[in-house]
This record gives C-alpha cells, structure tokens and sequence, in this order.
C-alpha cells in the first residue's frame, strides 16, 4: 500500500476512530458540519487524514 492510499480512510475507518453512529456522521457531511471529503467516481467516499485532524482541530474545545 502506498502512501497516499494510507491517507485516505474509509468511512467506516474514520466512524471506528470518532465512535459515532454512521447516520450522524453523514448527516455532518451533507449539512458541512462534517470533514472534507472526497467523492470517487464509483460513489464510495473517502476521508483524507489530514483533513480529518483538521476537523477534529476545529472541534475541540477550552475547558470553561
């Protein structure tokens, strides 16, 4: 496997790593709360990694 192929993950990769339920992460993705993500032509979706740390950048928050 290559390089490139290790940034990509699935989506099934990325629900394992953030540990929640596949219709609440698509629902980020089509209302853009979600990460970037790529569309192939065959209709699969792909995370890049770095867009998933920048992502979960965005998400964390200061302790109040």
């Amino acid at each position: 496997m290559t390089t490139r192929a290790k940034s990509l993950l699935t989506i099934a990769e990325v629900l394992d790593e953030i540990d929640v339920p596949k219709s609440t992460f698509y629902r980020w993705l089509h209302t853009g709360r979600g990460p970037r993500s790529l569309k192939l032509p065959n209709g699969k979706r792909k995370i890049r990694r770095a867009d998933l740390e920048t992502w979960l950048r965005g998400c964390e928050q200061s302790a109040a």
